[in-house]
This record gives C-alpha cells, structure tokens and sequence, in this order.
C-alpha cells in the first residue's frame, strides 16, 4: 500500500486565497475537501491530513522572531475547526497541531507509516521545503509537490537544493527562511551553503577557519568568520527547521484507510454549500465498497 499525507494548512490557504475563491467564508472548505478527494480519484487508500489552527508552537519560545500568526486572516483562522470537522465527517484521518506545526506532524506520521512493513512508500504532499528532510535515499519517503506535479525523491532533493536531505535543516539553519521567520547568517546564499554542506553535511562539520576548507567557494574568508561568529545562531536555526518526530498523529497505518464519509456529512456539506462534492464522496466510496 502507499500512504499519502497531506498538508492541509496549506491547502486551506492556497483555496482561500484562490481567485476563483468568492466566499471568503466557506470557498477554502470546499476546495480542500475537493482537493483531497482527488487524490482519493487517483488511486489513494491511506490518507491522514495535517493542520495547525493555533499558529504558534513550540519554536516561538525557541526564538521570538518566529513566525506567530499574527497577520493571519481571520477568516482563514475561523475554519480551521470547520474544515478539520468536515474532513472528519468526510472519512479522512485528521491531525489538528496545537503545540506543534503541521510540518511536524507530516514529518511524524510519514516516520510511522514508513515503519509499518506492508507500506510500499509514503508520500508527503506539500510543497513545503521543510519536508524535503524526511525523504529517505531508497526513495520509500518521496515528496510531492501537488500544485505543480513535482515529485521529489532523494534525488530531486538534491537536484533542487544541492544538498541531500539529512541536510535540509542545515541548508536553512544557513540561508534562513523568511516563510518562518529566521534570518540565517549574513552573506550565506543558497549556492554557497550548498556546495559547503555537500561537502560537510551538517554545520557543525564546518571548519571555522576557511584555510581548513578542501572545497572552493566564492567568499570563504568571510563566510567562513561569519559562521564562527554565529555558530551558535546557525545551530539554533537548524533545531527551528528541524520537524519534531513526537507530533500527535495517528497510531497506525489502518486507521488512514479511507472508508467513505460518516453520519452527517451530507447534512453539513448541505450548510456549507457542497452538496456536488458530496456527492463525489459518495460516489467515490460506492466504487470501493
């Protein structure tokens, strides 16, 4: 079996957002679970579905810079619940984020998906770059970037960052990623950190003195007495990168397989204006019955 698991907050924000999008109010809900139910058109059995309505998470106590939600829109905010409950009400393995980040929880329920023998492989569907870390180099954990049909695997991580992805975290602890809100180290670019960590892997590998390099790389002077000045802040942003593997998720595999919407479902998609992706729902399950 393969196991497919989604970024939901993502998902609700790329439909909120959507210029087709013209009730600011339900449009996201129903284009989530639509979305969701194409990759149940396309062959997938074992779904769980990440979100995190509470935007801060443990990383904010970790550095005050990190992202806190505070510019989020308020009627994104206000569907979290909903969407998670219709998605429910849907048949799909949800995991709400309170103290984590959906990033983590992917990252968890990928790691206990990949552990269970009769999964073939793990698809982690997000275009997130975080989440290029839980690829594996056999290729049982792959990435998919949904929106533009991009896939992953260990070697189109490499491909895109110039790192493999154990490496990830340190690319980021690196260059930063303004998406989260951390800096990274001044003057350390994409092209630079990747040809360093290609080479060292991990930051503290990294000699401080760049006499101590057997790479070239343009700069290595100050790029080098800027990493041994701020070592200790290109470490901390490695750990804020870093998905956390004790997010709550699901305990099993079998409790993803998708089984068909349950009592209720059809009444709420009635209130939110989604009875033809009700419908489908339906449908759909129908087929595997």
């Amino acid at each position: 079996m393969k196991v497919h698991v989604v970024d939901g907050t993502y998902e609700l924000f790329r439909y909120h957002f959507a210029k087709f999008n013209r009730d600011p109010r339900h449009g996201a809900q129903r284009g989530v679970l639509n979305t969701v139910l194409d990759i149940v058109a396309g062959g997938a059995t074992h779904i769980g579905i990440a979100t995190d309505s509470v935007i801060r998470s443990f990383r904010n106590d970790m550095y005050e810079g990190y992202k806190d939600g505070s510019d989020t829109d308020p009627d994104i905010l206000a569907q979290f619940p909903e969407v998670e409950h219709l998605l429910r009400l849907a048949g799909f393995a949800v995991w709400p984020q309170v103290t984590h980040e959906a990033d983590d929880a992917m990252a968890a329920g990928a790691a206990m998906a990949a552990a269970d023998p009769r999964v073939e492989q793990v698809i982690i569907c997000t275009p997130d770059k975080d989440l290029a870390q839980c690829v594996t180099d056999d290729d049982r954990v792959v990435q998919f970037d949904r929106r533009r049909e991009i896939l992953y695997d260990h070697e189109g991580v490499i491909e895109k960052f110039g790192v493999q992805p154990e490496s990830i975290p340190d690319y980021l602890g690196l260059v930063g990623d303004t998406a989260d809100g951390f800096p990274g180290l001044p003057g350390w670019g994409a092209k630079s950190a990747a040809v360093v960590l290609c080479r060292y892997v991990h930051i503290e590998a990294i000699p401080d003195d760049a006499a101590d390099w057997d790479i070239t790389v343009r700069g290595a002077g100050k790029l080098a007495a800027t990493l041994a000045a701020n070592r200790s802040d290109a470490e901390l942003f490695r750990r804020i990168a870093t998905v956390a593997l004790d997010a709550p998720v699901s305990a099993t595999v079998d409790e993803l397989e998708w089984r068909g919407p349950i009592a209720g479902f059809e009444q709420h998609c009635a209130t939110i204006g989604a009875d033809r992706i009700a419908r489908r729902a339906l449908d759909l399950a129908a087929e595997r019955s």
